[in-house]
């Protein structure tokens, strides 16, 4: 999950430069268009060499450092990152341990730096605590492709790949809206993440824009902290404290496991769901119809994998084969989709396991 610290934008704004960084995403990684009727299929997550850029080149060591696995998300977002390096024979992988002790993260990227690694791709379990050393990479001379948790100084990072937690907030009470934006006294719940994150704070601001500008807003919210059994205690609060609910936005799909449960305990139906983040076991949920969710907002867990197309790429000085221009842009930000049971299947296959 993202630590990030973004201005306040409007909604407008936020989702016009969100779409910008969806489009650069795309375009870096060289997708060639959907295979004729009785062609070779693409293996999900990748594709064949379509462009002077996908083809071999010269050899290249990439260091690759996130935290632990401890849910299905960061799970996804390493073994995507695997997935993709394995997909290039010029990348030579060098993978640390996934860790949450902002130490050893620190030592292993100094280790990378001490290896003269060609290019570091870094997911930072603390973005302030882990800039000083993306720095002293930088300065000797090795391009750190930041992913998903801003360090606290733009010198730190050749490349930075981001999600969009403000634009999360956005599509889930824009998605509300046009379900229920004739209701002006509808009930709308929100159930957040941990709230002393900058994350959760631009999520929550992005849903309560979202919401106003169709005249509704958050009645009920309480947070959890993107556990199953914080998902599962916030949520029977909430039920307990909210009789009546038209409609709930929950943070993360992740705690979305123990807040299912919790609705199901309760025996409460009355409302829709929008889940957050985008697992399987959600969309599977929206694709049979067999709970009160009815939609997802992503947070790609591919940014890692396009931190290592983008790093081999800065790494062997070549360009994003799509663009104009000669170079790898500085920063590239994710669009944050609405799954539904219309859209379900574009997405499904791709989804992590909560």
């Amino acid at each position: 999950m993202s630590i990030m610290k973004t201005t306040r934008r409007s909604a407008v704004a936020l989702l016009s430069v969100a779409a910008l960084g969806f489009s650069l995403a795309a375009c870096t990684s060289n997708e060639p268009p959907a295979p004729a009727e009785g062609s070779e299929t693409q293996q999900a997550g990748g594709s064949g060499a379509v462009s002077d850029n996908d083809a071999p080149g010269e050899k290249v060591v990439i260091g690759f450092s996130a935290p632990a696995a401890d849910h299905g998300w960061m799970g996804a977002i390493t073994k995507a990152a695997i997935a993709e390096a394995e997909r290039h024979e010029d990348v030579e992988l060098r993978l640390a341990e996934g860790t949450n002790d902002v130490s050893l993260q620190i030592s292993q990227i100094e280790g990378f730096i001490n290896d003269k690694v060609d290019a570091i791709v870094l997911l930072p379990f603390d973005g302030d605590a882990l800039t000083e050393i993306a720095l002293e990479a930088m300065h000797a001379g090795i391009p750190v492709i930041n992913v998903d948790r801003e360090f606290s100084s733009p010198f730190a990072a050749r490349t930075t790949v981001l999600g969009d937690n403000y634009g999360m907030g956005v599509s889930a009470g824009s998605y509300i809206c046009q379900e229920l934006g004739d209701q002006s006294d509808a009930v709308i719940a929100e159930i957040a993440g941990i709230d002393n994150l900058p994350l959760t704070q631009d999520r929550s601001q992005g849903f309560a824009d979202a919401l106003s500008d169709c005249g509704l807003s958050v009645s009920n919210r309480v947070a959890a902290d993107f556990t199953v059994a914080g998902g599962e205690t916030a949520t029977a609060n909430l039920l307990q404290s909210a009789p009546k609910i038209d409609a709930i936005w929950n943070h993360d799909d992740d705690q979305g496991v123990g807040v299912l449960a919790a609705i199901d305990a309760a025996g409460r139906d009355e409302f829709f769901m929008v889940g957050g983040a985008g697992s399987k076991n959600v969309m599977q949920h929206i694709k049979d119809g067999d709970s009160v969710l009815k939609a997802t907002v992503i947070y790609p867990a591919t940014q890692a994998a396009d931190g290592i197309r983008l790093a081999r790429l800065v790494a062997q000085d070549k360009s994003v084969s799509d663009f104009v221009s000669h170079t790898v842009p500085r920063y590239v930000q994710m669009y944050a989709p609405v799954v539904t049971v219309d859209n379900v299947d574009e997405y499904i296959n791709d989804a992590f396991e909560s």
